[in-house]
């Protein structure tokens, strides 16, 4: 046999089957281009010269590998598809006298050039396309673009050599299954399996406790320390659960729609119910594959999306001003004394030489704890306890705050006496009338106040936090000197909050910090070289310098988000049009059989949409569902990265929803133009 004759037939199997391979080629081409353009931005030398350029290439290193796992499984998925239409061809190859060694050169060909086409077309269209990408995150960084391209020969070696394996593990799968096929096998591949399943009540039961179960925890957790470390326990539920249900529930479904006589004995419901029933254990699995990755779509990009668009006021929460300083003292009184008053100077003193003046100035002193609710009684020495135990939902952050502050900051006049006390909540409402401390005789709660200013501390944290406004700050303190925490260390810390707005831009706000900062360093010398009595430490924050880094981890969430809601999307369609074609080829001679009977195309049209209708949109209604009751578990993640916008969320995420909904239906209605093309005759390559 000439050897010319393996490549001409490998070519001709492909373009004969292009209904079948052009997808795939186009998909392994996408994949290539999306390894390496990630890739690239990863080891990008200017992206990593920026301000926060650090932070974002690592979260594009995860998201490398991310991509080469999801190519690595979805290739060798999709290939199935394609293997299980070639069987026949290559059973007939083999029957005509073509040995499985000829017909393994014919594998390998094909492979080769698929391989070629692929990193060809994905590898072009990746450096094409990864300046593109670039600018996109410099503009997220919101820094300067450089308009010089380069080619990243790592990553193109990197790519190479990942989806060379992947090709080659792809080859090796196809290679084994032709070894232990005979031919008349091959022939009939397209027909095995068609018993048609039992419905098994034992894996429904086991699915509908299992989402039962992860809807519970998505529903009812309320801490989001809990929701963190539970999360991913949900995820494997749901995802075992949606596989459980779509499998054995499937079928059941079928076996109940063949039993409603009205219903089942219908031109347009007959034929579409009794195909499918033969099929369901292999339909339901691609349908939870499916459902699977559109909820994963929802949930990254309304997740990552809401993180982007609301990136400013979580910054503005973060830093309240543009210069934050926060001094920790020993002792009450030092909060009040001179050490405050000199740091005021200075900070004066330095927006003096740049002809700036202290504006929106937030100067309050505050003792903060972490404590333990229990029965009424907020206790210091438990937290590490039930931190410990997992249970998180009692632990609260405490800031007694004086009010002789709060009324300067918010323009009240509030009178208090004795044990009263005024209280503000974050996160959660606080609902009993009184809170007592370690103890100690509690304050009554006089009313709680609807608003207080930003605590910088609040915002990083995820336990909900009690602040206390009381008339007399240092006699209370004073009074709580004795608290230990779960170390034996004193419970409480003493701070005095300095913020104040700068006016001027970022550069000179930056200027400004960096000029205070050395300043504070040489006071906080002088102070230890005289032995002086001082504040302990001095932090200062600028929200000029915290952007990048605000904005890196923000906007590359953002951009890992949607680039991989792409890939997945995709997936997701791929998987849809492969189903339906290979079942189209399934049913074609079904539908043949009916049109000689009388069943007409305009039948045949109504019979495949119920039975694409009946099928393909479980998978968009299960995800809403998924995402609905993952709502809650996401809104309290989301509160790890200083996101509180409910608002905002639940508009990104319908917003989401519905764009993804009309991709969806657009994709349904290829697919089934598709089946419809096939199942009617008017496909020439059967």
């Amino acid at each position: 046999m000439k050897h010319n004759i393996y490549p001409r037939l490998a070519w001709t199997g492909i373009r004969k089957n292009g209904r079948l391979y052009l997808p795939y080629i186009l998909t392994c081409a996408g994949m290539v281009m999306m390894f390496y353009i990630v890739s690239f931005l990863a080891s990008s030398e200017y992206l990593g010269s920026c301000r926060g350029g650090d932070m974002i290439q690592q979260l594009l290193s995860l998201g490398c590998g991310v991509i080469g796992v999801f190519a690595a499984i979805f290739l060798f998925y999709t290939n199935s598809f394609l293997m299980r239409r070639r069987k026949k061809e290559f059973g007939l190859y083999n029957i005509l006298g073509m040995g499985k060694w000829n017909i393994a050169r014919v594998l390998l060909w094909e492979t080769l050039m698929i391989a070629g086409l692929s990193l060809g077309a994905g590898g072009l269209g990746g450096i094409l396309f990864s300046k593109l990408a670039e600018l996109c995150i410099v503009n997220i960084l919101k820094a300067d673009a450089v308009f010089t391209m380069a080619i990243d020969t790592g990553g193109l070696g990197k790519t190479v050599v990942l989806f060379g394996i992947i090709f080659a593990l792809i080859l090796a799968n196809a290679l084994r299954q032709l070894h232990f096929a005979n031919p008349i096998e091959l022939l009939h591949s397209e027909n095995t399996g068609e018993r048609p399943p039992r419905a098994n009540w034992l894996f429904a039961v086991a699915g509908a406790a299992l989402l039962a179960g992860a809807y519970y925890l998505a529903v009812t957790l309320e801490d989001p320390l809990e929701v963190v470390l539970l999360f991913f326990v949900a995820v494997i539920m749901v995802i075992v659960a949606t596989y459980l249900l779509f499998i054995s529930g499937s079928v059941t479904i079928c076996r109940c729609l063949q039993k409603n006589k009205r219903y089942y004995y219908r031109t347009n419901h007959f034929v579409s119910v009794s195909s499918m029933v033969y099929r369901m254990r292999r339909n339901g699995a691609g349908l939870a594959s499916i459902c699977i990755l559109c909820t994963m779509v929802l949930v990254m990009v309304s997740s990552t999306v809401c993180l982007y668009i609301g990136a400013e006021d979580s910054l503005h929460t973060r830093y309240p001003r543009h210069l934050n300083m926060t001094a920790r003292a020993s002792e009450a009184e030092m909060l009040s004394g001179g050490e405050s008053k000199k740091l005021r100077e200075l900070s004066e003193q330095v927006l003096s030489q740049y002809g700036r003046t202290a504006e929106n100035v937030l100067d309050y002193r505050i003792a903060g704890m972490t404590a333990c609710e229990q029965d009424g009684v907020f206790r210091t020495e438990d937290p590490g306890v039930y931190a410990f135990r997992g249970n998180y939902r009692d632990v609260w952050q405490i800031y007694i705050v004086p009010l002789e502050d709060y009324n300067r900051l918010m323009g009240a006049q509030e009178e208090l006496s004795g044990r009263e006390a005024l209280v503000y909540t974050t996160k959660e409402t606080y609902k009993r009338d009184s809170v007592s401390i370690g103890g100690s005789e509690p304050f009554v709660v006089r009313r709680t106040v609807e608003d207080f200013v930003d605590n910088a501390e609040d915002a990083e944290q995820v336990i909900p936090s009690l602040f206390l406004i009381i008339a007399d700050f240092e006699e209370v303190v004073g009074e709580f000197s004795g608290l230990v925490d779960f170390a034996g260390e004193r419970a409480f810390d003493l701070k005095w909050h300095y913020a104040f707005d700068t006016g001027g831009t970022e550069e000179e706000q930056i200027e400004i910090y960096d000029e205070l900062k050395k300043q504070i360093r040489e006071y906080d010398i002088k102070n230890s070289e005289e032995k002086k009595e001082s504040f302990a430490s001095v932090q200062l924050e600028s929200r000029a310098r915290g952007r990048a880094s605000f904005f890196a981890l923000y906007g590359g969430l953002f951009f890992l988000g949607i680039l991989l809601g792409i890939v997945f999307v995709f997936a997701a369609v791929l998987i849809m049009y492969y189903k339906q074609i290979s079942e189209g080829y399934e049913d074609q001679s079904r539908f043949e059989i009916m049109q000689k009977v009388g069943m007409t195309k305009r039948e045949i049209r109504k019979s495949v949409n119920s039975q694409v209708i009946t099928v393909f949109f479980l998978p968009l209604a299960a995800a809403g569902l998924h995402l609905a009751f993952a709502f809650p578990m996401i809104q309290k993640c989301l509160l790890m990265f200083g996101l509180t916008n409910l608002t905002l969320l639940i508009l990104v995420t319908l917003a989401s929803f519905g764009l993804f909904a009309l991709l969806y239906v657009f994709a349904y209605r290829i697919t089934s133009r598709s089946y419809y093309t096939i199942v009617s005759g008017g496909s020439g390559d059967r």
